[in-house]
């Protein structure tokens, strides 16, 4: 489970020297017990992601130098990118305001936090690290449909701060490079980096009767809202990574003005006519919600 990779400040660095907040990864400078949660982390996903991560993240992950046994060097990752599809891997402190962040997607270059979690946060950390950026994004960027996608979110996204609807295009990014589900002809697969980076919600959103899964629409979801800090209440799912290729090349003033001034979906809705993978019970975030409440 994580938050979005932007829309505030800097980690616990401050802001960097350089404008675009781009850092060295400083590679040579990681621990022992650094690489060792890295490890640990890999080797938990790897046995669990089989059967369950998309084709485009299986075969993106062979074809990187990413392995279990140290944290992956971004100038390794970075030549092998640049030769596939363009992009490049920049280390960042922590999180970047928005501007920054897109500036570097329009450019294909992808802000990667070089910190790793400490090993008793394996299961949640709520800052994006190097395993929930690399992990899980970086395999997806060798794929030209997502390659494609993910710049066209960058130049979107400098262009939604100023027709006010960056709300509205930061949930089409949580819905799909984040927490997006695809449909294979063996049935429904990961292609999110935070459902991938994560054990816990790599089960949740395929097994667990809870959350819905529902086809994915554009309209519908910029008007959804998400939780940044728990499972998600509904997954959408395309029927094919090439959706993706259709919302990179349409002009989304049309939808922003259909959605503007609409009332939201809370995070569990249903809407009556829509495509439904699985309705779910949504029992799991009842139940956080009776907890929160005190039991009562």
């Amino acid at each position: 489970m994580q938050t979005t990779k932007h829309g505030a400040a800097a980690g616990e660095g401050g802001r960097p020297e350089r404008a675009d907040w781009t850092i060295d990864q400083g590679w040579e400078s990681y621990t022992v017990e650094e690489h060792a949660v890295w490890k640990t982390l890999f080797e938990r996903q790897a046995k669990l992601l089989p059967g369950r991560a998309c084709d485009e993240f299986v075969a993106g992950m062979h074809a990187l130098p990413i392995g279990a046994d140290q944290i992956p060097d971004f100038r390794r990752l970075s030549e092998v990118l640049m030769q596939h599809t363009g992009w490049q891997v920049v280390a960042v402190p922590g999180l970047v305001p928005d501007e920054v962040f897109f500036e570097h997607l329009a450019n294909r270059r992808f802000p990667a936090g070089h910190f790793i979690r400490r090993p008793e946060q394996l299961d949640y950390l709520e800052e994006p690290d190097v395993f929930h950026d690399v992990f899980g994004h970086v395999p997806m960027l060798m794929n030209p449909v997502i390659a494609d996608y993910i710049q066209a979110y960058g130049v979107g996204g400098l262009r939604a701060q100023k027709l006010g609807m960056l709300e509205q295009l930061a949930r089409v990014y949580w819905y799909t490079v984040e927490f997006g589900l695809v449909q294979q002809r063996d049935g429904l697969r990961i292609y999110g980096a935070g459902i991938v980076s994560s054990y816990t919600e790599s089960i949740f959103a395929l097994d667990d009767t809870s959350p819905n899964r529902i086809g994915f629409d554009l309209a519908r979801v910029m008007r959804t809202r998400y939780r940044i800090d728990d499972f998600q209440e509904s997954y959408f799912v395309l029927n094919h990574l090439d959706e993706l290729l259709e919302l990179a090349n349409i002009d989304f003033d049309p939808v922003y003005a259909q959605v503007k001034g609409q009332e939201d979906y809370p995070p569990g809705q249903v809407l009556e006519g829509e495509r439904i993978y699985t309705q779910g019970s949504g029992r799991y975030s009842a139940m956080k919600r009776q907890q929160a409440s005190g039991g009562h």
